[in-house]
């Protein structure tokens, strides 16, 4: 039992999972020091306030609604987002598609009417698989066709 708990640990994804979430939690915490130091105070330059949304409430009765710190972690979500966005999901997409190898084309995907029973068979097919009978390949198929990668 102890062993199976051992090898699902040093699993390379559950490391690397950890490794992730690490990396993550400081970053949040970089992009929340980011967001207090200069959004909030230039949103409060912006709107003529304080620009630390903490502390702001309101009360209904004697209960206190703290509804700045929502605003707070809605400011640091979205800079943390755009962030995610723009610095590392764009480029690693751009990545991708510059290094993307060229997707082999199936063979069978491209199709006719076989002449002789009218059923549908492969356009580089020399025999139908429905009655047998010998066609003549309409095409040949090339060995790598490029295909664009996708956006």
């Amino acid at each position: 039992m102890l062993n199976g708990f051992k090898d699902f640990i040093l699993r390379g994804n559950v490391i690397s999972m950890a490794i992730g979430l690490a990396v993550g939690t400081a970053f949040t915490s970089v992009v929340t020091g980011f967001s207090k130091a200069f959004i909030t105070p230039l949103i409060g330059l912006a709107t003529g306030s304080v620009g630390n949304f903490n502390d702001a409430t309101f009360s209904v009765g004697k209960t206190v609604f703290p509804y700045g710190l929502a605003i707070s972690a809605s400011i640091a979500f979205v800079i943390t987002a755009a962030v995610l966005y723009f610095l590392i999901v764009v480029p690693m997409t751009g990545i991708q598609h510059k290094f993307a190898k060229a997707a082999a084309a199936d063979p069978k995907s491209e199709k006719r009417d076989c002449p002789h029973c009218y059923s549908e068979i492969p356009t580089i097919a020399s025999r139908c698989a429905h009655c047998t009978s010998e066609v003549e390949p309409v095409a040949t198929f090339p060995e790598k066709v490029e295909v664009p990668a996708p956006r």
